[in-house]
């Protein structure tokens, strides 16, 4: 597979907390910023500080820990907005503006030029305080190539060291992300960010299209929180990066604990078959799969369990085996007769028709059942 040259830049802080009722505490965003950058992520977009004095205070907070990752705050084309990122002391600046027809007409009740030539001054504004500018298109996705290249050629002219690519509401799918990306990457002179939402589920394979067409910053939030359908997954992405294309400078074994972590402050629970983190992501029940397990993991886990800081887990059900089944009561340190083992076989798969599960405390009482009727 072709290598890519990308970096990560990680949204939790900011987009994630857009999620319709979350609300990071300062102490919260602090643990998640410390956690992702002990995974070797690179850029950390650490809120809106203009949203509350509050949120300016988390931010400055984040950007004074003195991180390997630099740290980012987020901003619209306002003076004020830019001054209040400036104040926290973050790296960079990302300053959005709409550019879809659609966007502009509702929010501004001008013309695009007009809403370009006012934001580029904010540009300066910036750098001029001495802080890089990454500049966004707001639903790029839904706005015609011509003036997006020459929003992002105007952008870059006037210094912005990032041009950053919003599918603000999830409506691209890969065929038509890798026509639009590598059109701009070849059009202006500036490394690309993909910043992709999951309205459709095609956010994740949306970024990696992108960065094979040659985006260099790909926006990502643990657990793909975000607003409506979320973001691209951070976990599912790095897993990606690394079976796929080699890349290997992120230490994924933190990937569970920190979709835990914020599992738990965003109150956002996890699907039970989440990929990479979710609790039946290395799970199993089916006897055949089991029994091939345990000659050789590889047969069904496509990636180990501890790459990513998870577990291996045997679930007996209706669709258990003898040989998963001999293993688990082997573990739990069990000697059962062969006659005792298909007994015990039965009632699991009895009780589990009965939509029941099998939990630990069950077992052990099935066990005893079976030891009682059974030679």
């Amino acid at each position: 597979m072709k290598s890519l040259n990308v970096e990560i830049c990680d949204v939790t802080l900011r987009d994630g907390e857009q999620t319709p009722g979350v609300s990071f505490s300062c102490p919260e965003k602090v643990e998640i910023a410390t956690k992702l950058d002990e995974i070797g992520i690179e850029v950390i977009e650490a809120g809106f500080p203009a949203v509350s004095a509050n949120e300016k205070q988390c931010v400055k907070t984040i950007a004074n820990l003195g991180l390997d990752a630099r740290i980012c705050g987020f901003s619209r084309a306002r003076e004020p907005d830019i001054q209040a990122a400036i104040d926290c002391g973050v790296d960079m600046v990302s300053i959005f503006i709409p550019t879809s027809e659609l966007h502009v007409r509702v929010k501004f009740k001008k013309p695009r030029e007009q809403v370009l030539e006012d934001s580029l001054g904010m540009i300066d504004y910036a750098r001029d305080h001495g802080v890089a500018v990454r500049f966004a298109a707001e639903d790029a996705s839904r706005t015609d190539l011509p003036f997006l290249k020459e929003v992002y050629s105007r952008a870059a002219e006037r210094g912005a060291v990032l041009l950053s690519f919003a599918d603000t509401v999830g409506c691209l799918i890969p065929s038509e992300m890798q026509r639009m990306m590598a059109e701009l990457v070849s059009s202006v002179d500036r490394p690309f960010c993909a910043h992709c939402h999951n309205d459709m589920g095609c956010a994740v394979a949306n970024t990696i299209t992108a960065a094979e067409a040659g985006a260099f910053q790909l926006h990502t939030t643990v657990n793909g929180i975000g607003e409506r359908a979320g973001n691209t997954s951070l976990e599912e992405l790095l897993v990606a990066l690394r079976m796929k294309k080699g890349i290997d400078r992120y230490d994924l074994s933190h990937l569970k604990e920190l979709s835990k972590m914020v599992e738990k402050y965003s109150g956002i629970t996890l699907p039970r078959n989440k990929p990479v983190t979710g609790d039946l992501a290395f799970s199993h029940e089916s006897g055949i799969h089991i029994a091939a397990i345990l000659d050789d993991p590889a047969t069904y886990e496509y990636f180990p369990p501890d790459l990513v800081g998870g577990e291996r887990h045997f679930i007996l059900g209706k669709h258990t085996g003898k040989k998963a089944l001999e293993f688990v009561v082997a573990a739990m340190g069990c000697q059962l007769s062969e006659k005792q083992v298909c007994k015990v076989l039965d009632l699991v798969k009895n009780h589990s028709e009965q939509k029941c599960n099998v939990t630990p405390e069950v077992l052990r009482k099935l066990i005893k059942k079976a030891k009682e009727s059974t030679p």
